[in-house]
């Protein structure tokens, strides 16, 4: 089932995400929603608060990104099977100097901007069968990642621009939360009703 996504200026998006465990309710079908909602909207990340749900799960398939001409041999290579469920996931170490790229949000419809992010992170997470990994992921899936694990913390893509980057995005982001916006997929607007 295809749900709708939060607009920016929900409340939702600014919960630090609670940790789940095996007997959270409807969590097969919740994963499966989330798959469906992000395919629907073009996205290669959603995480549960941008459903309206502030639990720690998040779900990624960065394969698109692997056809992308631009890109380095070895992140093409990284991004093609990076397709994952990310369960109480844990950044344990985020390393190397700081670079840009542009990124947008499924929450934050038509505003695209450069963002910094460490290259290499060290992460711990469980997988849909509660099975624990510890890896490192490197470049743009790393990246994914990074931004995908903002979102159970709380913290937007718009929260690490500079402030004259805020200033110029202002109008926009007022607009997104009062649903003066048109996207290709279902919205829910923080004035919106549940279930409209």
């Amino acid at each position: 089932m295809i749900l709708p996504i939060v607009a920016y200026g929900d409340p939702v998006l600014r919960k630090v995400a609670v940790e789940i465990d095996a007997d959270y309710p409807g969590l097969e079908k919740l994963i499966a929603n989330m798959k469906e909602t992000m395919y629907n909207a073009s996205g290669v990340g959603l995480a549960a608060p941008q459903i309206g749900k502030a639990i720690r799960l998040f779900t990624i398939d960065a394969s698109p990104f692997a056809d992308d001409e631009e890109l380095s041999d070895k992140d093409r290579e990284a991004l093609k099977n990076f397709n994952r469920v990310f369960i109480n996931a844990k950044i344990i170490e985020e390393e190397g100097e700081e670079w840009v790229f542009n990124e947008g949000c499924l929450s934050i419809p038509d505003v695209r901007e450069d963002v910094f992010r460490q290259p290499q992170v060290t992460i711990e997470y469980q997988d849909e069968e509660f099975v624990k990994h510890t890896e490192t992921l490197d470049g743009l899936a790393a990246r994914v990642f990074q931004h995908e694990y903002d979102h159970i913390e709380g913290i937007l893509f718009t929260d690490k621009l500079s402030s004259l980057k805020k200033r110029i995005i202002k109008k926009k982001l007022e607009n997104i939360s009062k649903g003066k916006i048109s996207a290709d997929y279902r919205m829910r607007f923080p004035n919106q009703k549940k279930g409209k």
